[in-house]
């Protein structure tokens, strides 16, 4: 009995020097055949996109432990539910990552997917007197889905490459379902977009102005809790869950025709908007890299110069780099 307090103090130690060290090493690691049956991860995902390639590819078949999807329509409410305890895992791309960092999140980064951003783009609608970035001077330009975001990086570095004070553009924000919908009715002069909703949106007839080709990182990221990863059972879970979706990720690539049907069938959209779609590549999931975290941090640096983030943020230090290990 005496044995307890002294446990739990040790348990309580390594929790802490975890959160400061930022490494994760998860205290003593479960033997290899630990029971997981008592274990449950929440999923947090963005528009379906995780859990639409897990159920097409089967990757999920056979868990030991349990899982539960949470879908979101954008990275802030995301990671708003991370914050609150709400999800275990969360999907972005890079400054949302970072903006929920900067703001105290209690993540990690645990394994990332590099794109060459072409789902990424500023739109305007086909007939649209707006033909260049330079136009843009003057007009309204609606971000999705909030300050942070990977498409508002775009319009900063695109503005900037062509000379256009930001202060010269009417920037609002509004979440991309939203957005979407204003911008088929005809009430928005250019938007700043990614993924499905661009896809909705080109398929419809919208005019790209410029993707994010060239200009945002393409970094994808999976990060994970801070409480998932300092408890030994959970954090064995959550290794086994990003291995299953590396290979998930891996079948939708050698599959992308079949994929593509399946996506649309349960997204409930049309064909051709989901090929659209993942005719902009999909791409491995992969455990990060030096080249990933340099790249990451030149965004948070640009972003803490626009005083966009408050402060900034030692990306070495997000990282997690155990969590996706063979």
């Amino acid at each position: 009995m005496l044995l307890r307090p002294v446990f739990r103090s040790i348990v309580l130690l390594s929790a802490v020097l975890f959160s400061l060290t930022g490494c994760g090493g998860g205290g003593d690691k479960p033997a290899a055949n630990a029971n997981l049956s008592g274990v449950k991860l929440i999923l947090g995902d963005q528009a379906k996109g995780l859990r639409t390639i897990v159920e097409a590819s089967h990757a999920f078949d056979g868990l030991p432990y349990q899982v539960e999807w949470a879908n979101f329509q954008g990275a802030a409410p995301l990671f708003e539910a991370l914050r609150a305890g709400a999800v275990d895992l969360a999907p972005a791309g890079d400054t949302p990552v970072l903006a929920a960092a900067t703001g105290g999140a209690p993540l990690r980064i645990v394994a990332v997917r590099r794109s060459q951003s072409r789902s990424i783009a500023i739109l305007v609608p086909k007939d649209s007197p707006i033909h260049s970035v330079a136009d843009l001077k003057g007009r309204n330009v609606v971000v999705s889905s909030a300050r942070g975001s990977i498409s508002q990086y775009l319009l900063i570095r695109a503005l900037a490459n062509a000379g256009v004070n930001e202060n010269d553009v009417k920037i609002g924000f509004v979440l991309p379902t939203d957005a979407l919908s204003a911008f088929n009715a005809g009430k928005i002069e250019a938007w700043a977009t990614f993924g499905i909703y661009q896809a909705f949106a080109e398929e419809a007839g919208a005019r790209v102005l410029i993707s994010g080709e060239g200009i945002n990182t393409g970094l994808t990221f999976i990060t994970a809790s801070d409480a998932v990863l300092s408890d030994a059972l959970r954090r064995q879970a959550l290794n086994d869950v990003l291995q299953r979706m590396a290979k998930a990720f891996d079948w939708a690539r050698n599959n992308p025709d079949e994929y593509a049907k399946i996506f649309a069938k349960t997204n409930d959209i049309p064909l051709p908007v989901s090929q659209r779609l993942h005719s902009w590549g999909l791409e491995a999931l992969l455990p990060v890299e030096e080249r990933d975290i340099k790249a990451l941090q030149g965004v948070d640096d640009l972003f803490v110069e626009k005083k966009i983030f408050p402060n900034a943020v030692d990306v070495a230090k997000l990282v997690d780099r155990e969590a996706f290990a063979k």
